[in-house]
């Protein structure tokens, strides 16, 4: 039997880092993974999904070259086997490294799904078995399964869809969630029909009502039919694809995606052999610092059923690692930048200005177009916008989101400033470099007081710059 000071059951982000911050704290240290190293943010979600959506970017940029003055010869067209090939090229070259770096740190990888036998043993794929001191579960999520889908092979979970060797003719999309809305894009984007149905009255929930809107319109242009307000009902599948009912009409696919959410995946690990109970939908609950009710037995990430995703994970479990270890870990941040990979990008941290009034906050917010900013025209992204709201008395930033695109990359900074505590001034006063994107960020802070660089003012000023009122 072997013997470690900490067992990681789950090789996601949050799995191998912990291992690895674990390792080199001086753990003995294994790690077990019952699929493939990277979890499913690297093979089936993050990382494959983004890399067929570059191509498919790609496509759209190479469609739109005449507008930039470049000739073409012929259409350009999807290839759609390549695409995956790459995908796949790009996820086998990250695992591999995943595995080269937990190798070098001296961790112990065992290939297998682990079940508890007790507190302190597990066993893998009814064979092997690890004892350990503590324990870190870090299994993640799998899709869930709404119980009036029938089971067919044309009712597809984001993992299978990823894995189909020919494009479908049509695709039928349940759910307008981030998976959702994601797939949505990317298949229009390659040419399929396609139709979403989201049962709540608009599509991304929780995410900024503006920022939706622009991303909606997108779709609908790009010839998305998007039904929302309205439910899936009586599902039927056969050698043809899948038809349903969408409220009062009739909807079809060659395929139909089941993009209802995910649920944290506890399946099969055994956790009253341990002396723990998984909640209603399978979390394993915690407290502040990622221990269960088994105090040795800890857990992170989507398992415990807080936020679904993959930086959140990762430093939930490294800080548990760095306890484990018995060193003083980082605090976890008050937020965790969201973001949605369509087109154009939703990118978010922070609150939204619905959220504030929820806390009965007096805020006030300041919006900046993408279609004002010179480096956006240069590119021509001028789609979409940055919004940044903050607190009418104290001028702290307490959201800024973001539709347009590269928001993905742009939200870092102002993750940077939330996590910061900086004022809206604060920020309008740092220097920017020009021409570039991040500008867009600079003049929705100077929005917040009234002031604007790049477009002329149509409101009076609603106060001066805090700290001084000269521009930068």
């Amino acid at each position: 039997m072997n013997s470690f000071d900490l067992c990681v059951i789950g090789g996601g982000p949050g799995g191998y880092n912990a291992a690895l911050r674990a390792a080199r704290s001086g753990l003995c240290t294994a790690l077990v993974e019952a699929d493939k190293l990277g979890g499913v943010c690297l093979n089936v979600g993050c990382i494959p999904t983004k890399t067929l959506l570059a191509s498919a970017g790609l496509l759209r940029q190479i469609r739109r070259a005449a507008a930039f003055g470049i000739r073409t010869a012929g259409d350009a067209e999807a290839d759609w086997p390549a695409m995956l090939a790459r995908k796949d090229a790009v996820t086998t070259g990250l695992r591999n490294g995943v595995a080269g770096l937990l190798k070098n740190a001296g961790v112990t990888v065992f290939a297998g799904h682990a079940a508890f036998q007790d507190a302190h043993l597990i066993r893998i794929n009814d064979g092997e078995r690890v004892s350990a001191r503590y324990f870190l579960i870090a299994s993640g999520s799998r899709p869930a399964r709404p119980a009036f889908l029938p089971s067919h092979p044309a009712i597809v979970s984001s993992d299978q869809l990823l894995s189909c060797r020919t494009l479908p003719e049509s695709l039928l999309v349940l759910g307008g969630g981030v998976v959702g809305c994601e797939f949505a894009a990317l298949f229009a984007a390659l040419g399929v029909r396609v139709t979403l149905v989201e049962m709540l009255p608009s599509l991304l929930a929780g995410f900024d009502p503006e920022c939706v809107r622009v991303v909606a319109m997108r779709m609908r242009l790009d010839g998305v039919r998007l039904l929302t307000g309205t439910s899936l009902s009586d599902v039927r599948a056969d050698e043809n694809g899948v038809i349903a009912r969408a409220g009062d009409e009739t909807v079809s696919g060659t395929l139909l995606l089941n993009a209802a959410g995910r649920r944290p995946n506890t399946a099969g690990l055994n956790l009253e052999a341990a002396g723990l109970a998984a909640g209603r939908r399978g979390e394993i609950p915690v407290d502040a610092d990622g221990r269960t009710a088994v105090p040795h037995i800890c857990a992170a990430g989507a398992v415990t059923g807080e936020i679904m995703l993959a930086p959140w994970a990762a430093a939930a479990a490294v800080r548990t690692a760095a306890i484990i270890a018995g060193e003083t870990p980082d605090a976890l941040p008050e937020s965790v930048p969201g973001c949605v990979f369509t087109t154009p990008e939703i990118a978010t941290a922070g609150w939204t200005p619905a959220e504030c009034a929820a806390r009965h906050l007096d805020v006030v917010s300041g919006k900046f177009p993408f279609s004002a900013l010179g480096k956006a025209q240069a590119a021509g992204e001028t789609e979409g916008f940055v919004k940044i709201t903050a607190d009418r008395g104290s001028d702290r930033i307490l959201g800024v989101a973001i539709v347009g695109s590269h928001a993905s990359d742009l939200i870092s900074e102002a993750a940077a400033a939330l996590a910061a505590g900086m004022t809206a001034g604060e920020l309008a006063r740092t220097v920017h470099p020009h021409p570039t994107l991040g500008e867009a960020l600079q003049e929705a802070a100077l929005a917040v007081h009234g002031w604007c660089l790049q477009l002329p003012v149509r409101r009076k000023r609603s106060s001066p710059i805090p700290e001084g009122s000269a521009l930068p």
